[in-house]
Protein backbone atom coordinates (compact mmCIF):
# COMPACT_ATOMS: atom_id res chain seq x y z
CA UNK A 1 0.00 0.00 0.00
CA UNK A 2 1.29 3.43 -1.09
CA UNK A 3 0.50 5.48 1.82
CA UNK A 4 1.74 9.06 0.85
CA UNK A 5 1.26 12.64 2.49
CA UNK A 6 -0.48 15.72 0.63
CA UNK A 7 1.04 16.65 -1.80
CA UNK A 8 3.59 14.16 -2.13
CA UNK A 9 2.47 12.66 -5.51
CA UNK A 10 4.96 13.70 -8.11
CA UNK A 11 4.30 14.90 -11.76
CA UNK A 12 4.60 11.72 -13.52
CA UNK A 13 1.88 10.13 -15.26
CA UNK A 14 0.34 7.03 -13.33
CA UNK A 15 -2.60 4.70 -14.28
CA UNK A 16 -4.85 1.73 -12.93
CA UNK A 17 -7.57 -0.36 -14.81
CA UNK A 18 -9.75 0.33 -11.97
CA UNK A 19 -9.62 3.76 -9.59
CA UNK A 20 -11.86 4.79 -6.95
CA UNK A 21 -12.07 8.11 -6.34
CA UNK A 22 -12.46 8.68 -2.41
CA UNK A 23 -11.03 6.21 0.13
CA UNK A 24 -14.42 5.51 2.30
CA UNK A 25 -16.99 3.26 2.79
CA UNK A 26 -17.54 2.48 -0.93
CA UNK A 27 -13.94 2.08 -1.42
CA UNK A 28 -13.61 -0.91 1.62
CA UNK A 29 -16.24 -2.83 0.62
CA UNK A 30 -15.82 -2.14 -3.53
CA UNK A 31 -12.47 -3.38 -2.55
CA UNK A 32 -13.24 -6.68 -0.57
CA UNK A 33 -16.06 -7.71 -3.00
CA UNK A 34 -13.46 -7.26 -6.08
CA UNK A 35 -10.62 -9.03 -4.71
CA UNK A 36 -13.43 -11.97 -3.75
CA UNK A 37 -14.23 -12.12 -7.52
CA UNK A 38 -10.91 -12.34 -8.82
CA UNK A 39 -9.17 -9.21 -9.30
CA UNK A 40 -5.45 -8.97 -9.97
CA UNK A 41 -2.79 -7.10 -8.13
CA UNK A 42 -1.93 -3.96 -9.54
CA UNK A 43 -5.47 -3.56 -11.38
CA UNK A 44 -6.54 -1.11 -8.74
CA UNK A 45 -5.83 2.04 -6.81
CA UNK A 46 -7.83 3.98 -4.69
CA UNK A 47 -7.40 7.94 -4.28
CA UNK A 48 -8.21 9.28 -1.01
CA UNK A 49 -8.27 12.73 0.47
CA UNK A 50 -8.77 11.20 3.64
CA UNK A 51 -5.66 9.97 6.11
CA UNK A 52 -6.72 6.88 7.05
CA UNK A 53 -7.42 3.70 5.55
CA UNK A 54 -11.17 2.98 4.65
CA UNK A 55 -13.40 2.75 7.86
CA UNK A 56 -16.49 2.16 8.76
CA UNK A 57 -19.02 5.27 9.92
CA UNK A 58 -21.44 4.11 12.17
CA UNK A 59 -18.88 3.89 14.76
CA UNK A 60 -17.60 7.67 14.70
CA UNK A 61 -21.14 8.35 16.21
CA UNK A 62 -21.25 5.43 18.24
CA UNK A 63 -18.97 2.66 19.51
CA UNK A 64 -15.22 5.06 18.17
CA UNK A 65 -16.76 8.28 19.89
CA UNK A 66 -18.18 6.08 23.14
CA UNK A 67 -14.23 4.75 23.59
CA UNK A 68 -15.44 1.00 22.97
CA UNK A 69 -14.16 0.57 19.56
CA UNK A 70 -10.46 0.95 18.31
CA UNK A 71 -9.05 2.54 15.17
CA UNK A 72 -8.04 -0.77 14.14
CA UNK A 73 -11.78 -2.35 15.21
CA UNK A 74 -13.59 0.00 12.59
CA UNK A 75 -11.79 -0.44 9.81
CA UNK A 76 -13.19 -2.09 6.94
CA UNK A 77 -10.31 -4.47 5.73
CA UNK A 78 -6.81 -4.73 7.58
CA UNK A 79 -4.21 -2.45 6.83
CA UNK A 80 -2.49 -5.02 4.73
CA UNK A 81 -5.22 -6.53 3.18
CA UNK A 82 -4.45 -3.56 0.75
CA UNK A 83 -0.71 -4.70 0.57
CA UNK A 84 -1.59 -8.51 0.22
CA UNK A 85 -3.56 -7.96 -2.65
CA UNK A 86 -1.58 -5.50 -4.40
CA UNK A 87 -4.06 -2.69 -4.07
CA UNK A 88 -2.42 0.48 -3.76
CA UNK A 89 -4.32 3.31 -1.63
CA UNK A 90 -2.47 6.75 -2.05
CA UNK A 91 -4.04 8.96 1.46
CA UNK A 92 -4.19 12.59 1.18
CA UNK A 93 -4.84 12.33 -2.33
CA UNK A 94 -6.86 15.58 -3.55
CA UNK A 95 -8.18 16.11 -7.22
CA UNK A 96 -8.88 19.23 -8.58
CA UNK A 97 -10.81 17.56 -12.08
CA UNK A 98 -11.44 14.55 -14.14
CA UNK A 99 -11.45 14.43 -17.61
CA UNK A 100 -13.55 11.60 -18.75
CA UNK A 101 -13.01 12.32 -22.83
CA UNK A 102 -8.99 10.98 -21.81
CA UNK A 103 -9.92 9.48 -18.68
CA UNK A 104 -7.65 11.19 -16.64
CA UNK A 105 -7.71 12.60 -13.12
CA UNK A 106 -5.77 15.68 -12.72
CA UNK A 107 -4.33 15.91 -9.05
CA UNK A 108 -3.80 19.21 -7.42
CA UNK A 109 -0.51 18.58 -6.56
CA UNK A 110 0.61 18.30 -10.31
CA UNK A 111 0.41 15.30 -12.71
CA UNK A 112 -2.52 12.94 -13.56
CA UNK A 113 -4.02 9.40 -12.72
CA UNK A 114 -5.41 7.38 -15.53
CA UNK A 115 -7.59 5.09 -15.81
CA UNK A 116 -9.77 2.54 -17.20
CA UNK A 117 -12.91 2.63 -15.25
CA UNK A 118 -13.79 4.84 -12.26
CA UNK A 119 -16.17 4.93 -9.36
CA UNK A 120 -17.07 8.28 -8.28
CA UNK A 121 -17.46 8.00 -4.44
CA UNK A 122 -16.40 11.49 -3.28
CA UNK A 123 -19.00 10.98 -0.23
CA UNK A 124 -19.99 14.37 1.23
CA UNK A 125 -19.24 16.81 4.07
CA UNK A 126 -21.00 18.64 7.23
CA UNK A 127 -23.61 21.27 6.13
CA UNK A 128 -21.81 24.20 8.28
CA UNK A 129 -23.16 26.84 10.60
CA UNK A 130 -23.25 30.38 9.12
CA UNK A 131 -23.83 32.58 11.97
CA UNK A 132 -22.02 34.83 13.91
CA UNK A 133 -19.35 32.59 16.20
CA UNK A 134 -19.15 29.79 14.10
CA UNK A 135 -15.37 29.99 14.14
CA UNK A 136 -14.67 29.57 17.68
CA UNK A 137 -13.28 26.74 18.81
CA UNK A 138 -14.45 23.68 20.39
CA UNK A 139 -17.35 23.75 17.38
CA UNK A 140 -17.60 20.48 15.91
CA UNK A 141 -19.14 18.53 13.03
CA UNK A 142 -18.95 15.00 12.91
CA UNK A 143 -17.71 13.30 9.87
CA UNK A 144 -14.59 11.66 9.82
CA UNK A 145 -12.51 9.51 11.88
CA UNK A 146 -10.50 13.05 12.95
CA UNK A 147 -13.73 14.69 13.92
CA UNK A 148 -14.65 12.16 16.37
CA UNK A 149 -11.38 11.65 17.59
CA UNK A 150 -11.57 15.59 18.08
CA UNK A 151 -14.84 15.37 19.96
CA UNK A 152 -13.52 12.30 21.93
CA UNK A 153 -10.16 13.83 23.53
CA UNK A 154 -12.53 17.38 24.37
CA UNK A 155 -14.97 15.42 25.91
CA UNK A 156 -13.28 15.16 29.66
CA UNK A 157 -12.34 18.83 29.72
CA UNK A 158 -16.18 19.90 29.51
CA UNK A 159 -19.24 19.49 31.45
CA UNK A 160 -21.90 21.30 29.21
CA UNK A 161 -22.56 21.10 25.59
CA UNK A 162 -24.74 22.05 23.11
CA UNK A 163 -26.49 19.53 20.15
CA UNK A 164 -27.37 21.23 17.15
CA UNK A 165 -29.88 19.15 15.44
CA UNK A 166 -31.95 16.57 16.00
CA UNK A 167 -31.61 13.65 12.72
CA UNK A 168 -29.81 10.59 13.67
CA UNK A 169 -26.25 12.61 14.17
CA UNK A 170 -27.64 14.33 16.77
CA UNK A 171 -29.20 11.73 18.69
CA UNK A 172 -26.26 9.63 18.78
CA UNK A 173 -23.97 12.13 19.89
CA UNK A 174 -26.67 13.77 22.71
CA UNK A 175 -26.87 9.99 23.85
CA UNK A 176 -22.77 9.10 23.91
CA UNK A 177 -21.99 12.51 25.51
CA UNK A 178 -24.99 11.94 28.45
CA UNK A 179 -23.41 8.72 29.42
CA UNK A 180 -20.16 10.37 29.60
CA UNK A 181 -21.82 12.97 31.93
CA UNK A 182 -22.30 15.52 30.13
CA UNK A 183 -25.52 17.86 30.53
CA UNK A 184 -26.68 18.01 27.50
CA UNK A 185 -28.95 20.46 25.71
CA UNK A 186 -30.30 19.27 22.32
CA UNK A 187 -31.57 22.45 20.03
CA UNK A 188 -34.23 21.71 17.82
CA UNK A 189 -35.69 23.69 14.63
CA UNK A 190 -38.82 21.73 14.71
CA UNK A 191 -41.47 20.98 17.39
CA UNK A 192 -40.88 17.22 18.10
CA UNK A 193 -37.47 15.01 17.70
CA UNK A 194 -36.65 14.01 14.11
CA UNK A 195 -39.97 14.83 12.66
CA UNK A 196 -38.75 13.73 8.70
CA UNK A 197 -38.87 9.75 9.85
CA UNK A 198 -40.53 9.73 13.21
CA UNK A 199 -44.40 9.60 14.19
CA UNK A 200 -45.95 11.88 16.65
CA UNK A 201 -45.60 8.95 19.07
CA UNK A 202 -41.97 7.84 18.16
CA UNK A 203 -41.06 11.58 18.92
CA UNK A 204 -42.98 11.73 22.28
CA UNK A 205 -41.24 8.10 23.24
CA UNK A 206 -37.49 8.90 22.62
CA UNK A 207 -38.01 12.39 24.20
CA UNK A 208 -39.00 10.83 27.29
CA UNK A 209 -36.24 8.57 27.55
CA UNK A 210 -33.28 11.35 26.15
CA UNK A 211 -35.52 13.62 29.01
CA UNK A 212 -35.32 10.50 31.50
CA UNK A 213 -31.44 10.26 31.19
CA UNK A 214 -30.96 14.01 31.78
CA UNK A 215 -30.97 15.78 28.25
CA UNK A 216 -32.91 18.84 27.84
CA UNK A 217 -34.48 19.87 25.07
CA UNK A 218 -35.81 23.11 22.79
CA UNK A 219 -37.88 22.96 20.02
CA UNK A 220 -38.87 25.02 17.72
CA UNK A 221 -35.51 27.02 17.69
CA UNK A 222 -32.59 28.13 15.82
CA UNK A 223 -29.39 29.13 17.17
CA UNK A 224 -28.79 32.46 15.71
CA UNK A 225 -25.10 33.34 17.29
CA UNK A 226 -22.87 31.26 19.50
CA UNK A 227 -20.38 33.56 22.12
CA UNK A 228 -17.16 33.02 23.55
CA UNK A 229 -13.77 34.54 23.76
CA UNK A 230 -12.08 32.65 21.58
CA UNK A 231 -14.09 29.24 22.18
CA UNK A 232 -17.66 28.45 22.19
CA UNK A 233 -19.08 29.57 25.98
CA UNK A 234 -22.75 30.11 24.62
CA UNK A 235 -25.23 29.07 21.80
CA UNK A 236 -27.61 32.06 21.45
CA UNK A 237 -31.64 31.81 20.33
CA UNK A 238 -33.50 33.63 17.71
CA UNK A 239 -35.76 34.81 21.33
CA UNK A 240 -32.20 35.68 23.02
CA UNK A 241 -32.03 33.19 24.86
CA UNK A 242 -28.47 31.72 25.74
CA UNK A 243 -27.44 28.23 26.69
CA UNK A 244 -24.19 28.54 28.51
CA UNK A 245 -21.85 25.36 27.05
CA UNK A 246 -18.33 24.52 26.79
CA UNK A 247 -18.89 22.52 23.43
CA UNK A 248 -21.15 22.83 20.52
CA UNK A 249 -22.21 19.69 18.01
CA UNK A 250 -23.64 20.53 15.14
CA UNK A 251 -25.86 17.78 13.24
CA UNK A 252 -27.43 20.17 10.49
CA UNK A 253 -26.87 17.35 7.40
CA UNK A 254 -24.70 17.05 4.75
CA UNK A 255 -23.86 18.45 1.34
CA UNK A 256 -22.40 15.99 -1.70
CA UNK A 257 -19.06 16.49 -2.76
CA UNK A 258 -19.18 17.52 -6.17
CA UNK A 259 -16.43 19.69 -6.62
CA UNK A 260 -14.14 17.51 -8.44
CA UNK A 261 -16.57 16.40 -11.11
CA UNK A 262 -18.76 20.13 -11.55
CA UNK A 263 -16.75 20.59 -14.96
CA UNK A 264 -16.25 17.59 -15.88
CA UNK A 265 -19.32 16.89 -18.09
CA UNK A 266 -21.25 14.75 -15.79
CA UNK A 267 -24.70 15.07 -14.57
CA UNK A 268 -24.57 16.76 -11.00
CA UNK A 269 -27.72 17.91 -9.04
CA UNK A 270 -27.91 17.16 -5.73
CA UNK A 271 -25.41 14.45 -6.50
CA UNK A 272 -23.76 13.11 -9.05
CA UNK A 273 -26.97 11.83 -11.09
CA UNK A 274 -26.69 8.35 -12.47
CA UNK A 275 -29.19 5.42 -13.88
CA UNK A 276 -30.49 1.90 -12.82
CA UNK A 277 -26.96 0.69 -13.15
CA UNK A 278 -25.15 3.57 -10.99
CA UNK A 279 -23.37 5.22 -14.00
CA UNK A 280 -23.12 8.59 -14.96
CA UNK A 281 -23.46 10.45 -18.06
CA UNK A 282 -20.16 9.54 -18.84
CA UNK A 283 -18.93 6.33 -20.35
CA UNK A 284 -17.17 3.75 -17.88
CA UNK A 285 -17.74 6.25 -15.11
CA UNK A 286 -20.15 5.01 -11.96
CA UNK A 287 -20.94 6.62 -8.78
CA UNK A 288 -21.67 5.17 -5.56
CA UNK A 289 -22.59 6.45 -1.99
CA UNK A 290 -23.40 9.79 -0.36
CA UNK A 291 -22.59 11.32 -3.59
CA UNK A 292 -24.87 8.98 -5.80
CA UNK A 293 -28.50 10.29 -7.32
CA UNK A 294 -29.77 7.29 -8.37
CA UNK A 295 -32.64 5.93 -9.70
CA UNK A 296 -34.65 3.54 -7.19
CA UNK A 297 -36.53 1.14 -9.35
CA UNK A 298 -38.21 0.13 -6.11
CA UNK A 299 -40.20 3.34 -5.70
CA UNK A 300 -40.43 4.39 -8.53
CA UNK A 301 -37.91 8.09 -7.69
CA UNK A 302 -34.86 9.53 -7.54
CA UNK A 303 -33.05 9.76 -4.51
CA UNK A 304 -29.43 9.72 -2.27
CA UNK A 305 -28.86 7.99 0.33
CA UNK A 306 -26.46 8.73 3.59
CA UNK A 307 -26.22 5.67 5.42
CA UNK A 308 -23.87 3.26 5.61
CA UNK A 309 -26.06 0.11 4.15
CA UNK A 310 -26.22 2.26 1.21
CA UNK A 311 -22.47 2.84 0.72
CA UNK A 312 -21.97 -0.85 1.46
CA UNK A 313 -24.58 -1.75 -1.33
CA UNK A 314 -23.47 0.18 -3.88
CA UNK A 315 -19.55 -0.57 -3.61
CA UNK A 316 -20.04 -3.94 -3.75
CA UNK A 317 -22.77 -3.32 -6.41
CA UNK A 318 -19.96 -1.55 -8.60
CA UNK A 319 -17.59 -3.86 -8.19
CA UNK A 320 -19.63 -6.78 -9.52
CA UNK A 321 -20.30 -4.35 -12.51
CA UNK A 322 -16.63 -3.57 -13.20
CA UNK A 323 -16.16 -7.45 -13.57
CA UNK A 324 -19.01 -7.57 -15.97
CA UNK A 325 -22.50 -8.00 -14.22
CA UNK A 326 -25.10 -6.07 -15.87
CA UNK A 327 -28.03 -5.88 -13.59
CA UNK A 328 -30.27 -2.74 -12.59
CA UNK A 329 -29.76 -1.90 -8.75
CA UNK A 330 -32.77 -2.73 -6.73
CA UNK A 331 -32.12 -2.35 -3.02
CA UNK A 332 -34.56 -1.42 0.08
CA UNK A 333 -33.56 1.78 1.74
CA UNK A 334 -31.78 0.55 5.64
CA UNK A 335 -30.37 2.36 8.51
CA UNK A 336 -29.79 1.39 12.10
CA UNK A 337 -28.81 3.45 15.00
CA UNK A 338 -27.82 2.54 18.77
CA UNK A 339 -29.16 5.17 21.54
CA UNK A 340 -28.42 4.57 24.99
CA UNK A 341 -29.25 1.08 25.41
CA UNK A 342 -31.72 1.40 22.35
CA UNK A 343 -30.83 -0.28 19.03
CA UNK A 344 -33.68 0.24 16.23
CA UNK A 345 -33.67 -0.37 12.06
CA UNK A 346 -35.75 1.14 9.71
CA UNK A 347 -36.78 0.41 5.85
CA UNK A 348 -37.70 2.03 3.29
CA UNK A 349 -39.46 5.30 2.56
CA UNK A 350 -42.43 6.70 4.29
CA UNK A 351 -42.74 10.09 2.72
CA UNK A 352 -45.64 8.69 0.47
CA UNK A 353 -47.59 7.12 3.58
CA UNK A 354 -51.19 7.48 4.10
CA UNK A 355 -51.27 5.35 7.01
CA UNK A 356 -49.41 4.45 10.16
CA UNK A 357 -49.65 1.28 12.52
CA UNK A 358 -47.99 1.67 16.00
CA UNK A 359 -47.67 -2.45 16.41
CA UNK A 360 -46.42 -2.94 20.23
CA UNK A 361 -46.30 -0.86 23.14
CA UNK A 362 -44.94 2.58 23.03
CA UNK A 363 -45.04 3.01 26.82
CA UNK A 364 -41.76 0.56 26.68
CA UNK A 365 -38.47 -0.18 24.13
CA UNK A 366 -40.37 -2.85 22.64
CA UNK A 367 -42.55 -1.89 19.57
CA UNK A 368 -42.35 -1.18 15.86
CA UNK A 369 -43.94 1.22 13.28
CA UNK A 370 -45.13 0.04 9.83
CA UNK A 371 -46.31 2.83 7.23
CA UNK A 372 -48.05 1.70 4.38
CA UNK A 373 -49.61 3.58 1.20
CA UNK A 374 -52.74 1.98 -0.34
CA UNK A 375 -52.38 -0.76 1.97
CA UNK A 376 -48.61 -1.56 0.76
CA UNK A 377 -46.13 -1.86 2.98
CA UNK A 378 -43.26 1.35 2.32
CA UNK A 379 -41.54 1.54 5.22
CA UNK A 380 -40.86 0.01 8.72
CA UNK A 381 -39.19 0.87 11.99
CA UNK A 382 -38.28 -2.04 14.41
CA UNK A 383 -36.65 -2.06 18.57
CA UNK A 384 -36.52 -5.06 20.93
CA UNK A 385 -39.07 -6.90 18.28
CA UNK A 386 -39.54 -10.64 17.24
CA UNK A 387 -36.85 -11.68 14.51
CA UNK A 388 -39.78 -12.43 12.21
CA UNK A 389 -41.14 -9.36 12.52
CA UNK A 390 -37.84 -7.70 10.88
CA UNK A 391 -37.15 -10.30 8.61
CA UNK A 392 -39.99 -9.81 6.53
CA UNK A 393 -40.04 -6.21 6.12
CA UNK A 394 -37.48 -5.87 3.06
CA UNK A 395 -39.03 -8.46 1.07
CA UNK A 396 -42.71 -7.27 1.69
CA UNK A 397 -41.48 -3.75 0.69
CA UNK A 398 -40.02 -4.79 -2.51
CA UNK A 399 -42.76 -7.16 -3.51
CA UNK A 400 -45.52 -4.84 -2.69
CA UNK A 401 -47.17 -7.19 -0.20
CA UNK A 402 -50.74 -6.34 0.80
CA UNK A 403 -51.07 -5.90 4.00
CA UNK A 404 -54.29 -5.41 6.22
CA UNK A 405 -53.96 -2.60 8.68
CA UNK A 406 -56.50 -4.43 10.94
CA UNK A 407 -54.71 -7.18 11.07
CA UNK A 408 -51.50 -5.16 11.29
CA UNK A 409 -52.84 -3.31 14.32
CA UNK A 410 -53.35 -6.93 16.53
CA UNK A 411 -50.42 -7.31 18.63
CA UNK A 412 -51.84 -10.67 19.39
CA UNK A 413 -51.39 -11.82 15.75
CA UNK A 414 -48.19 -13.20 14.54
CA UNK A 415 -47.13 -10.72 11.64
CA UNK A 416 -47.63 -13.31 9.51
CA UNK A 417 -51.18 -12.94 10.43
CA UNK A 418 -51.16 -9.55 8.64
CA UNK A 419 -51.47 -10.34 4.89
CA UNK A 420 -54.57 -9.65 3.42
Amino acid sequence: MNIEPRGAQGASMSESRFVILGGGMVAGYAAKQLVELGLKPGEMTILSADTSIPYERPPLSKGFLAGRDTEDAIRINPEDFYRKHGIEVKLGCEISAVDPRRKQLILKSGGEFGFNKLIVATGARPRMLEIPGAQLRNLYYLRSLDDSRAIQRFVAAVKRAVVIGGGFIGMEVAAVLAQKGLDITMILNEDRIWKRLFSPQMSSFFEAYYTARGVRFIKTARVTELRGDGAVSAAVLGNGLAIACEMAVAGIGVQPVTDVVAASGINVEDGVIVNEYLETSQPDIYAAGDVANYQDLLFGKRRRVEHWDNAVSQGQYCARALMGERAPFKHVPYFFSDVFDLSYEYWGDASAADEIIHRGDLSTNSFSVWWLQRNRLVAAFAMNRPDEEREVVPTWIETKQSVSAVKLNDASRSISGALD
